[in-house]
């Protein structure tokens, strides 16, 4: 499939490949490095930034449009400064068509709500360092999987699957019925330090302000980090990568 990009020069259309802008040194560092999608062009400054070569030893065989363009264009293309210098044009992300299986993938998170790009990006950083088996994100009240969530992540969501359900609660419903236990990131639950965690099992982190959703707190063990007092919270990326690491060394997963 293709589509139509205006170009101001000369007012006529020209076609490109259907893709997604992606920015960020480890962003292109690692989609290529996974090799999962294509990367069509990238746009950079002379001189090159900073971590440049780091992207010209894993550029691939295949033929990529480099194209060098003053700062403004690629704060422009980007609609931030936070690029680091480069931006890409790649094929879209693939996401996993099917929901994830108990005896294939027994170590999961969901992420229910979370309306921050960039805690999305954290969130699926720390599952990917804390060797969790997918990640399930949902399409309705949630931050989408865009370019600044690929930087978050570090690009390290090109090499851990990903799954995108139409809501929480259907996530949720199917991971219940495939026997997946749930453990709910909560204020009120027992305490995620000593909690005997059972595979298969999937953490579910709620959104920034709301938490999970309602509907979810009857479905699963609610677990709480301690905390210094009541009336705070952590921040959700990094309840997220803490739960996951504290599952992680209790069922052996890491070492």
């Amino acid at each position: 499939m293709k589509k139509q990009i205006e170009t101001n020069k000369h007012n006529k259309k020209k076609t490109v490949p259907e893709g997604e802008l992606i920015f960020g040194l480890h962003s292109i560092i690692e989609l290529l490095k996974a090799g999962r999608r294509k990367l069509i062009a990238i746009y950079t400054t002379r001189p090159t930034p900073k971590g440049w070569e780091q992207i010209e030893r894993v550029l691939p065989k295949y033929p990529i449009n480099i194209q060098y363009v003053e700062r403004d264009v690629l704060h422009r293309m980007a609609q931030t400064t936070d690029h680091q210098g480069v931006v890409a044009w790649a094929k879209s992300f693939i996401f996993r068509r099917k929901q994830f299986e108990p005896a294939k993938h027994p170590f999961l998170v969901l992420i229910d709500g979370v309306q921050d790009s960039r805690n999305l990006g954290a969130i699926i950083r720390s599952a990917y360092c804390t060797k969790t088996d997918g990640v399930i994100i949902c399409k309705k009240a949630s931050a989408p999987l865009n370019a600044a969530a690929l930087k978050a992540s570090a690009g390290l969501a090109e090499h851990i699957d990903i799954y995108e359900a139409s809501s929480a609660q259907s996530a949720a419903q199917e991971l219940l019925a495939a026997g997946y236990k749930l453990y709910l990131a909560t204020f009120d639950g027992e305490s995620a330090l000593t909690c005997a965690y059972q595979m298969p099992l999937c953490i579910v982190i709620g959104g920034e302000a709301l938490g999970i959703t309602k509907s979810l707190l009857s479905l699963g063990t609610h677990i709480t980090l301690p905390q210094r007092t009541p009336d705070i919270s952590y921040n959700a990326s990094v309840a997220a990568g803490i739960l996951l690491f504290l599952a992680g060394v209790k069922l052996s997963r890491l070492s």
